[in-house]
Parts: structure tokens; C-alpha cells; sequence
């Protein structure tokens, strides 16, 4: 017999109450609660855990396989994912509508030489074969199902016995096991938690991609990203080609790394140089713009910052940044007007990324710091010269991590002079090839660029 019971959960975290409350005790959230009803039916699902004899084990008892990993062939993915992926793995990828989700996974699964199963809850066959066929096939063994009920996804998985699946999207599926809408709290969770049965079981990797809400966080109860073994988000501006593959959480490698992949109208290209793209190569020298050498996890990259400063026209001075923390903005312009004696108060500055990107790396402070005063004086920064330095609420050019990398990207891509801190210890200027400025204050950075 079936048992029928009643539940309150919170639509944001996942919160269970036994009532229904105004506030949410788990996230403070208010009118979060809804009611869903859950059948419990006598029996097992399909790949429900049974009973083992399992023992405990010592760690050197515990004897891995060779191959934990398998590596694709797209080499950015590999990146991010810390050198391919693991075995029994399950990876949930979120990003804003439109940004290139379902395009990135349908190319991993019809480029890739792996046994994979595509299901599809919110195309038809006759959809995704058109995209797979402006992509490319060359992958035979690539299956698509297009199903959203989870049971019978289940039974495809057992036949088929893939070695990839992707679920696109998790908010669309849904079980017989508990009476509520798809995309609700408990589909979500129980759904999650019957597809990591059957990574763990049947050692196959699995990849959700997953709606987000408006503030930018993957839509269903929180408890999702803590059943995963990894979180990607797939994000980027649509107004630009580029987008970034970046890790929030990754129970097998690092999550520093980035992937970059460029849109185009046969799918996404990887960017093997990001620097030689996010660099713009002008012919005249133009004021308000610097170039900085950043890092996205072990990997050092350029990127060219640009800044406009004008007089305000209305009574409060605008402060508007894209790509970069406009708090972070407001400091460095308190520093130049306190420590510096530039008076930037009554003027409005605008700062942009270009590309598209979004950088929280503090090593791009002074590159900030010289194309707002290079737009402010309207004198261009001469070519060929690059910054890499954290600026201080003193004034102080701070250093940054992993220099070395910086000046050798600095180096590769034909600058003559880099700009750093001069507080470094055991370094050596004299192994590379361009010229090294050690400065200590923002003071003798401008001297040295503009004089």
C-alpha cells in the first residue's frame, strides 16, 4: 500500500517543515514554503541500494584503478574538470538561458569517440538533430532520448549501458515515487539522487545541466550542489562571442581553472590563446586604455582594460564597471584622490573588460589604477608596456602570486616592459627577456609611464 504524506519546502534552499511558516528558518526567506505531496509505495525503485557486505577497510587495503579518468578530446573541458573525467562522476553545469549549454554538451557528445546517451526534456529528436548536424557528428555511437520521466530514462541507461550520460535539464524530469510538479524541490532532489545510484552502481559519469534563478544561483534546493561531485558554470556575455567555463566546486581537482571557448555558427571553438584575443591590437595609441597579465588558475592570460573618465554631468559622479567589482572601483579611486592628489570625485568613471570577461584577480589593480588616470589626462599609455600589481589603501604597489608566469605571458606576446612591485623576494629580473620597472608607489608608476 501506498502512504501518502504532506510536506512544506522551501523553493530556494530546500528547507522541510512539517507546517507552513511566513519565514523560511533555513535561508530567512519569506512566502517560500509550498505544499507537495509524497507517495511512498512499498517496494524498491529500480537502483535502489540493497544490502552489502561491505566491511571497513584500511587505506592501504583500498586498491585504486588505473584509469580513474578518461580525457576528451576537448582539451579546455579537461581543464577544468582537473585532466578529464572521472569514472562514476556526476557534474552539474549551469548557466543563463541562451548562453550555450545544451550546445556545449551536445558537441561533447557527438564529437567524443564514447558510448553516449543524450536526454532531452525540453527538445524533440528532429531539433537536436539539426543542431548536432550544424555541429558536426562524427560520434556513431551518440544516443538521444527525449523523456522526461525517470523511470524509463533508467531502463534506456540499463540497456544501452553508456559510458557518458547527459540530462538536459534535471528541472525538467520527474519520478512516480512523489506526487508534485517537475522542477520542484523534491523531483529535483529525488531525481538527483536516483541518477547518483546509478553513477556510483553502474560506474557511468553523468552531467545535469540545471536552470539558474534571477540572482544568478543553479535553480532547486541547495542540497543539489552538495550531492554533486562538481559544479561548472557556463557563462559570458551574449552580446560577445566568448564564453567561460569556470569550477565552483570540484571533488577531483582545482577550482581555479577556466576553460575559454569562443561561439561560432558551427558550435564553440576552443581558445587556445586567450591573450591574442583579449588583446586588442591598435594602430594609433588611444588614452584610457592598459594591459595587465592576470591568472585564472594555472593559467596566465592578458587582457586589456579600458576606462573613461568625463565630468559628471548631474549632481552624484556615476561609477559603473563591467567585468570588474565596482567596490574594488571605488577603493582604487579613493586611493588615487587620498594618497595620489587626483581629484576624482567630481568626475564619472566607467571601466569595461573587454571581451566580456569577469576578473576578481587583485594582481590587475594598478592596470585599473593607469587607465583611469591615462582617460582622466587623456594621455595613451605608451605601447608595449604591462602591468601586474595589487595597489594597498596607502598608495603601495603590493606583489602579486605566481609572477614568474605573468612576465613569461608578458614576454610571448611581444611586450618590451612590464610593470611590478618591487617587494618581491629572490627575484631575478635579469633571466627574462624584456624590461622589468620595480616600483613601490603609484607615484613613481605614473612618473615612469608618463614622463
Amino acid at each position: 500500500m501506498s502512504k501518502t504524506k504532506s510536506a512544506y519546502f522551501c523553493q530556494n534552499c530546500g528547507h522541510e517543515t512539517p507546517k507552513w511558516l511566513g519565514k523560511c528558518p533555513g535561508c530567512h526567506s519569506w512566502n517560500t514554503l509550498i505544499e507537495e505531496i509524497k507517495i511512498k509505495k512499498s517496494g524498491s525503485t529500480p537502483f535502489s541500494r540493497k544490502a552489502t557486505d561491505a566491511k571497513p577497510k584500511s587505506l592501504e587495503d583500498i586498491h585504486q584503478k588505473d584509469n580513474p579518468k578518461f580525457s576528451l578530446a576537448d582539451t579546455e573541458f579537461n581543464r577544468v574538470l582537473g585532466g578529464g573525467v572521472v569514472q562514476g562522476g556526476l557534474v552539474l553545469i549551469g548557466g543563463d538561458p541562451g548562453i550555450g549549454k545544451s550546445t556545449l554538451m551536445l558537441q561533447l557528445a557527438v564529437k567524443e569517440n564514447l558510448k553516449v546517451l543524450y536526454v532531452s526534456g525540453e527538445e524533440s529528436e528532429q531539433q537536436i538533430k539539426m543542431r548536432a548536424e550544424r555541429i558536426g557528428i562524427d560520434n556513431q555511437n551518440c544516443f538521444i532520448l527525449t523523456e522526461t520521466n525517470l523511470d524509463s530514462i533508467l531502463k534506456h541507461a540499463s540497456s544501452i549501458e553508456p559510458q557518458l550520460i547527459v540530462i538536459d535539464s534535471i528541472q525538467t524530469l520527474h519520478t512516480g515515487h512523489i506526487e508534485s510538479a517537475p522542477g520542484s524541490v523534491s523531483q529535483v532532489r529525488e531525481c538527483t539522487s536516483q541518477l547518483l545510484r546509478l553513477a556510483k552502481e553502474k560506474n557511468v559519469s553523468i552531467f545535469l545541466i540545471g536552470h539558474i534563478t534571477k540572482d544568478g544561483a543553479i535553480a532547486g534546493p541547495k542540497v543539489l550542489e552538495h550531492m554533486v561531485d562538481a559544479v561548472l558554470q557556463f557563462e559570458g556575455d551574449r552580446n560577445h562571442m566568448y564564453r567561460l567555463l569556470r569550477t565552483s566546486k570540484n571533488r577531483f581537482g582545482s577550482t581555479n581553472e577556466i576553460g575559454i571557448y569562443e561561439m561560432q555558427s558551427n558550435g564553440l571553438r576552443i581558445v587556445e590563446n586567450p591573450s591574442e584575443i583579449l588583446v586588442t591590437n591598435n594602430d594609433k595609441e588611444l588614452s584610457g586604455i592598459s594591459i595587465s597579465a592576470t591568472l585564472e588558475g594555472l593559467r596566465p592570460f592578458l587582457i586589456e582594460i579600458q576606462a573613461l573618465v568625463s565630468s559628471a554631468v548631474y549632481g552624484t559622479p556615476q561609477r559603473s564597471s563591467t567585468g570588474f567589482d565596482s567596490k574594488r572601483l571605488n577603493m582604487l579611486l579613493a586611493v588615487l584622490e587620498k594618497r595620489c592628489g587626483f581629484k576624482l570625485g567630481a568626475k564619472d568613471v566607467f571601466l569595461n573588460i573587454a571581451g566580456g570577461i569577469k576578473v576578481d584577480d587583485p594582481g590587475i589593480d594598478l592596470a585599473v589604477a593607469m587607465a583611469v588616470l591615462s582617460s582622466n589626462a587623456n594621455l595613451a599609455i605608451p605601447e608595449g608596456i604591462a602591468f601586474s600589481a595589487e595597489v594597498g589603501l596607502s598608495g603601495e604597489v603590493r606583489p602579486v602570486n605566481r609572477i614568474d608566469q605573468r612576465i613569461t605571458e608578458v614576454e610571448k606576446l611581444g611586450f618590451n616592459k612590464i610593470i611590478i612591485s618591487n617587494n618581491i623576494k629572490g627575484f631575478d629580473s635579469k633571466k627574462y627577456g624584456i624590461e622589468i620597472v620595480q616600483c613601490s608607489k603609484i607615484d613613481e608608476v605614473v612618473k615612469n609611464v608618463f614622463s
